[in-house]
């Protein structure tokens, strides 16, 4: 049976995306604390994970921040 056309968008989009899942453990302290902030923000704990990882990369590496999907260099700490 072939492929339909807007199958092959859904299957092209979600390949194409410019975002990856990633599930996450946190000790239980962390997660109190994120969910605090997140409240006191009105956004998700999710939001506070994405923009602290955001901050850490592009001060860590402020070359690569341009290009978040680069690998770090070899050898970085």
């Amino acid at each position: 049976m072939p492929m339909t056309a807007k199958a092959k968008r859904l299957i092209s989009t979600a390949t194409e995306s410019k975002t990856v899942r990633a599930s996450i453990s946190f000790p239980a302290e962390v997660y109190k604390a994120l969910e605090y902030i997140a409240k006191e923000r009105k956004v998700s704990v999710a939001w506070i994970v994405r923009d602290a990882a955001e901050q850490y990369t592009t001060q860590r590496w402020p070359l690569l921040s341009g290009n978040p999907g680069r690998a770090a260099p070899d050898g970085a700490q």
